[in-house]
């Protein structure tokens, strides 16, 4: 089994760990490769660019209004401490990572997001 097969095999592990997914998540252009790696990127219904320019606030609110997702369902990767710390102001489960996504992150993101949505269904 060659190395991208692995995982991608991993990451299914992962993802099929948990029961509560995000409906939404929002990544930098790494994570586009990290996604073919796994083999799962068609499963994603869209992709948007933003200009580096702006505010991560301002993508992760366009991105709502356009979908209607809540800040509670999505889950943001994000390589700068200031976005996380914006964008989890907002409600939205954000995790640092240092050179794109990758298992750990995702397995990370995953554990908090679970985490966050269980703590929110027990009030």
């Amino acid at each position: 089994m060659g190395d991208d097969e692995k995982v991608k095999n991993e990451a299914l592990q992962i993802i099929g760990q948990h029961q509560n997914l995000p409906t939404l998540v929002v990544s930098n252009y790494i994570a586009k490769s990290f996604l073919q790696t796994l083999g799962i990127h068609s499963l994603f219904v869209t992709q948007e660019i933003f200009s580096s320019w702006t505010h991560k606030t301002e993508h992760i609110q366009r991105i709502h209004a356009t979908t209607g997702v809540p800040f509670s369902s999505m889950l943001f990767f994000d390589d700068e401490d200031r976005n996380i710390q914006t964008v989890s102001k907002m409600g939205v489960t954000s995790i640092l990572v240092g050179n794109g996504v990758n298992l750990g992150a995702l397995r990370q993101g995953l554990l908090e997001f679970s985490r966050k949505s269980a703590s929110s269904s027990r009030r």
